[in-house]
Formats: structure tokens, C-alpha cells, sequence
């Protein structure tokens, strides 16, 4: 298909599609739609099972529901899209809907980390300071900071889109198989110092906050484990340490790659989409499988949910 170059007046963008010849669009839009369905399905039993258990409305799981939450727009964002242009081979989008796609994309990426770090704390504080863990985390104070979450979250992206939205467009095809803040800017043809140098603070003030706070709290709590004469909690607390690093350090990886890729001007265009693609894939697969599975009562919690499914179809 060849690319037009439309003039900034053109409401419809052109994104870098993957040209897949004939045999491999139906394996591709199988594992798009499998992939999609397997997030829904592994979230929604996460959220389903955390509202509807009142022993589960506890800090911890009350901050982790928000992880699904994050999960679910990131995906919702990228998968209809993707399945669609799979589906009839049209690499064309209109400018508004990249927008929305944009905006929710950065609105997830940014809200994990963020959520990530809260729930660093809940475990510093349940880990290092045991006893003042119910004074410390009352609800007020965990809306309170599931509030600041949100909030800081959504300005951030309100601003950045803001930033964007007022530069005028004179390019309609982008570089990128999905649409984010980087591949739009790619777009403008006027000054972009400013979006520029507030991209790298958002990224660098979520990396400071995070990674420094979550450096500064798994740190506490190993010499806490190590420091403690139960080898039960001295289990348990390392295993959760390690769950926790594990989706962090995944999703920081494919985060931070994506980023500096855009930098690099050598770089291979079918690295950097894969790799964006495995941020938006990968970190919401497993983030409910590791706090899913690999947690006890939120396991125990879905058996019971399933039980009491398949006894009430048992009665009708």
C-alpha cells in the first residue's frame, strides 16, 4: 500500500503497519485476539474477586485492585485497534482516536509505576513496622493515597496531551505501530523544546520517585527479613519482595527501552515495535497471574468464587 503524506489538515494518520503477507494474518489476529482475551479474563477475575470478598478489602489488595484497573486501559487502548488493522490489512487511523489511544496508553504506563510504588510502601510498612501497620494504613490514609495516584497520574498526561495539542500538525504518517506522545511529536513541524524537556521530566521525576522509593523500601525490608528470627516471615515476606521486583523490573525494562529507542536513530524500527508492544502486552498478562496465583488469599478467594459458580449451576 503506498503512504500518502497528508498536509496537517488531514484528520486521518497513517501508522508503520507490520505488512504481514496472507498466511500470516490469521495466526497474528488469533494471537492478538488470544492475548486480549487472556488480559480481560485474568483481570476482571482479579478486580471481580478483591470487590467481592470484604476479607480482601484490606490496604494491600485495596491498592493492588488499582493494578488490573491500569492493565485494562492499557490494553483496551492498543488491542481493538491492532485487531482491526490486522483484520483488514488498513494501517489508517483517525487523528482524534490516536489521540485517545495516545493518552490512555501513557495513562497506564505511568499509573503501574506509580501504583507499583504505592504498594512498595504498603509492604515496607507491613514488613518494617508491623505494629503500627493498622495505625499507619487506615483506609483514610490509603484512599488518601490512591487519590494522589490518580491525580498525579491524570494531570501529568493532561498537561503532556496539552502540550502536544497546541503545536499544529504538518505530517500524517507515523513511524510507530501504535500511537504514543514520542511518534506524535514526530509529526509536528514547529518547536518542540518544550514537550521535549517536560517528557524527560515526567519520566525522570516517575524514575526518581520510583525507583528510589521502591530501592529505599525492598532494601529496608531485606534487612528486615534477615533480621528476623522467624523463618516463616522471613519466607513469606522475601517471596512477595520478589513478586513485586519482578513485575517492576519488567515493566521498567521494556519502559525505559521504548523510550531511549526513540533517541536512537539506528535503531531497528521492528525492535522498537516490538518492544512497545511487549509493554503493553507482557505487564498486563502476568500482573494478575503473579497477584493471582502467587498470592494465597486472593488464590484461596478464587477457587471459593469458582465453587460457588459451579454449585449454583449445579442447582439450576
Amino acid at each position: 500500500m503506498d503512504i500518502p503524506y497528508n498536509t496537517s489538515s488531514s484528520s486521518v494518520l497513517v501508522l508503520s503497519g507490520f505488512n504481514l503477507s496472507s498466511e500470516n494474518i490469521v495466526p497474528t489476529f488469533l494471537f492478538a485476539t488470544l492475548s486480549y482475551m487472556i488480559i480481560l479474563f485474568c483481570n476482571l477475575i482479579l478486580i471481580l474477586t478483591i470487590v467481592l470478598n470484604k476479607c480482601l478489602h484490606q490496604p494491600m489488595y485495596l491498592i493492588l485492585l488499582n493494578l488490573p484497573v491500569t492493565d485494562l486501559i492499557g490494553s483496551s487502548a492498543l488491542f481493538p485497534q491492532l485487531i482491526k488493522e490486522i483484520l483488514t490489512n488498513s494501517r489508517t487511523m483517525q487523528y482524534s482516536a490516536c489521540i485517545a489511544q495516545a493518552f490512555f496508553i501513557h495513562i497506564y504506563a505511568a499509573g503501574t509505576v506509580f501504583i507499583l510504588t504505592a504498594m512498595a510502601y504498603d509492604r515496607y510498612i507491613a514488613i518494617c513496622f508491623p505494629l503500627k501497620y493498622n495505625t499507619v494504613m487506615t483506609n483514610a490514609h490509603i484512599m488518601k493515597i490512591i487519590t494522589i495516584v490518580w491525580a498525579s497520574n491524570l494531570i501529568l498526561m493532561a498537561v503532556l496531551f496539552f502540550l502536544l495539542l497546541r503545536l499544529p500538525r504538518c505530517r500524517s504518517v507515523m513511524t510507530h505501530t501504535y500511537c504514543d506522545n514520542p511518534s506524535l511529536l514526530t509529526l509536528v513541524c514547529a518547536d518542540k523544546t518544550i514537550n521535549n524537556i517536560y517528557g524527560l521530566f515526567i519520566v525522570a521525576l516517575s524514575q526518581v520517585i520510583a525507583n528510589g522509593m521502591i530501592l529505599y523500601t525492598y532494601l529496608q525490608i531485606l534487612v528486615a527479613c534477615f533480621r528476623s528470627k522467624r523463618a516463616d516471615t522471613k519466607s513469606k515476606a522475601l517471596q512477595t519482595c520478589a513478586t513485586h521486583l519482578i513485575v517492576f523490573l519488567l515493566l521498567e525494562c521494556l519502559g525505559l527501552f521504548t523510550i531511549i529507542s526513540y533517541r536512537i536513530k539506528n535503531i531497528s524500527p521492528h525492535l522498537r515495535r516490538f518492544m512497545g508492544l511487549s509493554t503493553l502486552i507482557f505487564p498486563p498478562t502476568l500482573n494478575p497471574i503473579i497477584y493471582g496465583l502467587k498470592t494465597k488469599e486472593i488464590r484461596e478467594k478464587i477457587v471459593e468464587l469458582k465453587v460457588q459458580t459451579k454449585t449454583k449451576n449445579e442447582k439450576k
